[in-house]
C-alpha cells in the first residue's frame, strides 16, 4: 500500500477529462458516473466535444451523426452542476481540428494542403471558422468561467506557403504565428463573454522565447495547462517552465496528468500503477508553488489519440484508475484510507494497484464491460492463437492448404473439432454479453469500431475455421 504523503495544503479545482472524439457515453451512463466523480473527489469536468457537439447553419457538417442534441447538453450540464461539477468546455482552434479541416467546405483553411491537423492562421475564414464554433458552443454554456481551446500540437504550423512567406519577412517567427493566432482567438472570447477565461494546452509554448511571449500580451488572455502523463518526467523541469510562465506574465496555471489513454494508441486495459505515480509527480510540483497560482489540474482521459485514430482504453475500463488517481489528488497520498473509499465506491472487495487485470470486477455502471474487455484482451487472441498453431492436429492436418483444396483425413477431424466448436461457441457468446453491456452505454459506431478493431480479427478466424469443418463434413 502507498504511504506516500505529499499534501498539498490548497485548494484548486480537480478536472475529470471526457474525451468525445472517441467511445462518446449516452447522457444515460454520464448521469449515473457523474455523481461517482464527484464522490471520489472531481471538483469538476472538462468536456471535449469534437464531433459529438450539436453545431448548426454552417458548422452543421461537423457533428456527428449520433451528437449529443442541444437538450441533452442541457441535461449533461444539469447533471454536472447538481452534482457539484464545474464544467469547462474544450474546443480546438488551431491543432487537432481534423473532424473540421477533414471536410470539403474547410479543407482549404489547411495550412498544409495534404494535412488535416492544423488550421492556417492567414486566411480571414479561419478566425471566422473558430469565432463560430466558439459562439455556437457558448450558446449552451452560459455559465462557464474557462473556455479551453486546445491549441497543441500545431503540427507543420510555418510550412504552408502563407506561412513561409509571412516568415521571410522581418523578425517573424514560427512561435510569433502561434501566439498571434492565439491571442486573436483568446481576445474573441474576452471580449464576447465577460468572465470567461481561456485556457490552453502549454506546449506550443515550451520552447517559446520568454520576449516573445511577453510581447504577445498572450500571458494577459489565456492560462496554459501544462501536461506530462509519464510516471517518470523531471519535476524540476516541470517546475522551472511553470516559473518560465510566471515571468512571462501568466499569472495562473493549471497542469495535467492521465488517468488512461496515454500508454498506447490501441491500449485495451489500463496501467493503475503508470497513471498513479504520474498523480504523485504533479503533486510534488504542485507543492513547489505558492497556493493560490495552481489553478488546478485536468485528469486526461484520452480516447483516442487524434480524430483518426483507433479507440483506447474504454471509460468503464479505466473507471479503477481513475478512482484511484482522484483519491490521490484529492488527499495527496494514496494509504489504506483512500483504497477504501475506492473499493467502497466502486463495489469492490480488492483494489491491486499493480497490475492491469483483477479478479473483483465491482460493481460500479460499466463494471460489465470492464469484466469482459479484460477477458477477451487475455484470453480472446491467445486461445484463437493457440489454438490454430500450438494444435498439432489442426497445424498437421487442417492447414490453410488442406482447407483451400478440402485435402483432409476425416479420421483426424475428430481431434480437433470438438475444440474448435466449443472455443467458438465461447467467444461467441461472450461477444454477444459484451454487446448487450456496451449497448446501454454506448453508440453503434463505438461498438462497430471497437468489435472490428479488438474483437472480430480472432472471431472470424474461428468462424472461418468452423465453416471449413462444416464444409470438408458434407463433401
Amino acid at each position: 500500500m502507498d504511504k506516500t504523503d505529499i499534501s498539498v495544503k490548497r485548494q484548486f479545482l480537480v478536472l475529470v477529462h471526457l474525451d468525445l472524439k472517441g467511445a462518446p457515453p449516452k447522457v444515460s451512463y454520464l448521469a449515473e458516473i457523474f455523481p461517482l466523480f464527484a464522490q471520489l473527489g472531481a471538483s469538476g469536468i472538462l468536456i471535449e466535444y469534437e464531433d459529438m457537439f450539436p453545431y448548426g447553419g454552417k458548422l452543421e457538417v461537423l457533428k456527428s451523426k449520433y451528437a449529443y442534441s442541444p437538450s441533452e447538453i442541457k441535461s449533461i450540464l444539469h447533471l454536472a452542476k447538481s452534482n457539484g461539477l464545474e464544467v469547462i468546455p474544450l474546443v480546438q482552434t488551431f491543432g487537432h481540428m481534423e473532424f473540421v479541416l477533414k471536410h470539403g467546405e474547410f479543407s482549404h483553411l489547411r495550412e498544409v494542403e495534404n494535412f488535416p491537423n492544423a488550421l492556417n492562421p492567414h486566411k480571414v475564414g479561419s478566425l471566422e471558422l473558430v469565432h463560430l464554433m466558439i459562439d455556437q458552443v457558448m450558446a449552451l454554456h452560459e455559465d462557464v468561467k474557462w473556455f479551453h481551446i486546445g491549441c497543441d500540437e500545431v503540427f507543420f504550423l510555418g510550412e504552408g506557403e502563407e506561412s513561409k512567406m509571412c516568415l521571410k519577412q522581418g523578425q517573424n517567427h514560427v512561435d510569433r504565428l502561434f501566439l498571434s493566432h492565439v491571442k486573436a482567438v483568446a481576445q474573441h472570447i474576452v471580449t464576447a463573454y465577460q468572465g470567461v477565461k481561456p485556457i490552453i494546452w502549454d506546449d506550443m509554448l515550451r520552447d517559446s522565447p520568454e520576449d516573445h511571449i511577453k510581447e504577445s500580451d498572450v500571458a494577459l488572455l489565456v492560462e496554459p495547462m501544462i501536461w506530462d502523463y509519464s510516471p517518470e518526467f523531471d519535476i524540476n523541469g516541470k517546475v522551472s517552465l511553470a516559473e518560465k510562465y510566471q515571468k512571462c506574465g501568466f499569472n495562473k496555471i493549471w497542469f495535467a496528468s492521465a488517468f488512461k489513454g496515454a500508454t498506447g494508441a490501441n491500449q485495451q486495459l489500463t496501467h493503475v500503477r503508470h497513471h498513479l505515480e504520474n498523480q504523485f509527480l504533479w503533486l510534488q510540483v504542485a507543492k513547489a508553488f505558492p497556493g493560490d497560482l495552481v489553478q488546478g489540474i485536468t485528469l486526461t482521459g484520452w480516447q483516442r489519440y487524434d480524430h483518426y485514430s483507433v479507440l483506447c482504453e474504454l471509460l468503464p475500463v479505466g473507471m479503477p484508475c481513475l478512482a484511484v488517481c482522484l483519491q490521490a489528488v484529492a488527499h495527496g497520498q494514496f494509504s489504506e484510507k483512500e483504497d477504501e473509499t475506492v473499493k467502497k465506491c466502486l463495489g469492490l472487495s480488492s483494489l491491486d494497484t499493480n497490475s492491469v487485470v483483477s479478479d473483483d470486477f465491482g460493481t460500479f455502471p460499466g463494471n460489465d464491460i470492464l469484466r469482459l474487455v479484460t477477458e477477451a484482451a487475455f484470453q480472446l487472441a491467445a486461445s484463437t492463437e493457440s489454438l490454430l498453431k500450438g494444435n498439432r492436429y489442426v497445424t498437421g492436418w487442417f492447414s490453410p492448404y488442406h482447407r483451400k483444396h478440402k485435402f483432409v483425413n476425416p479420421m483426424m477431424v475428430q481431434y480437433f473439432e470438438n475444440e474448435c466448436r466449443s472455443l467458438l461457441s465461447k467467444w461467441e457468446q461472450h461477444a454477444e454479453q459484451l454487446r448487450s453491456a456496451m449497448e446501454n452505454i454506448y453508440y453503434p459506431n463505438t461498438m462497430e469500431e471497437w468489435f472490428d478493431e479488438y474483437f472480430n480479427p480472432f472471431l472470424t478466424k474461428l468462424q472461418q475455421l468452423v465453416f471449413d469443418l462444416d464444409h470438408v463434413s458434407n463433401t
